[in-house]
């Protein structure tokens, strides 16, 4: 049987339920190996968390470099690993941080490369949304080992108990991944909200809200959702960048997406129109966010997230 590579994703030192995602994506292919890249010390520590998914092993490299050489290290340690086991494909979390390794990897490994794929198949092909999601495109990558890059949330974890068999691997980082050097870090201030990225519900709020986020937020807030903003919000100053959702921010597969107060425009579309459910609040009707919508309400936001707001917290009790 064939082995697929996925390289399990951490947020911090907790790993992410994409890892599981990835997993699942991979078992359609071949054996999955999660490839732990940890800062040394902290390696067995990781490995323990790979605990949910179609894992049968995991693969352990350590290093400082890590830490101060950043991405060009990682992905000359995962480049080695790819190396030594020849996969079937290697699979990697389509975030910013996946995706520029995924690059460096397919170079070193001269491999082609897929990225924010939604979907991928057993014979390695990925589906992916092109053209601001309006065209599904299926690749495959002809030439070296398959190196793709899956959107979170658009694939169904299975989340069964795993028991991996766990590998030490050590790796010399070379000189060329280690040329530039981190001389300081600040991880992301993280509030209460889960990570937009991986959030199971996310309430955007756009250029209807007026600056004013308080509805927005309260709603999220008794969904236990993450809270997204459109462009247009973003740079009036309302939210900051960072709740960006969109072709230039960050891209979204929910199992529901509130839109509140956004009129859709294709830059918002893209970075949303994959998510489940999607719900929209506008007071106008012709707004283009209504095309894609699964249930639409024509209103002001502000008259009708509170009475939303109050009707789900009596569900609640």
């Amino acid at each position: 049987m064939s082995t697929v590579l996925i390289l399990a994703d951490f947020s911090g030192d907790q790993i992410t339920k994409t890892t599981a995602e990835l997993a699942t994506a991979g078992a359609r292919i071949g054996a999955v190996t999660a490839v732990v890249i940890a800062p040394a010390g902290k390696g067995a520590a990781w490995a323990e968390q790979v605990k949910e998914g179609p894992v049968t092993s995991v693969v352990v490299v350590e290093s400082a470099d890590f830490v101060s050489a950043g991405v060009p290290a990682v992905a000359d340690a995962l480049a080695h690993v790819v190396k030594e086991k020849s996969p079937a494909a290697l699979l990697i979390a389509s975030h910013a941080f996946g995706k520029e390794v995924a690059a460096r990897v397919a170079v070193l490994c001269d491999s082609g490369i897929i990225t924010d794929a939604v979907d991928v198949a057993a014979d390695a092909s990925a589906t992916q949304l092109v053209f601001g999601g309006s065209t599904t495109v299926h690749s495959q990558v002809s030439h070296g080992i398959p190196v793709i890059t899956v959107r979170p949330n658009s694939i169904e974890a299975d989340l069964a108990a795993a028991s991996p068999a766990i590998e030490n691997v050590t790796v010399v980082i070379s000189d060329a991944a280690k040329k530039a050097k981190i001389s300081s870090s600040q991880p992301p201030v993280k509030g209460g909200r889960p990570e937009l990225t991986e959030a199971n519900i996310v309430v955007s709020g756009g250029r209807g809200t007026d600056g004013n986020f308080a509805p927005v937020e309260a709603f999220a807030d008794l969904l236990g959702a993450a809270v997204g903003a459109s462009r247009a919000a973003t740079d009036a100053g309302w939210y900051p960048h960072s709740h960006q959702v969109g072709q230039t921010g960050k891209t979204v597969s929910p199992q529901l997406y509130v839109a509140c107060g956004i009129s859709g425009a294709i830059q918002h579309r893209a970075g949303m129109q994959t998510s489940k459910t999607i719900v929209v609040v506008n007071k106008d009707p012709e707004a283009p966010l209504f095309d894609i919508a699964d249930f639409g309400v024509v209103g002001d936001l502000f008259n009708v997230l509170p009475q939303a707001t109050a009707a789900v917290a009596a569900k609640k009790g």
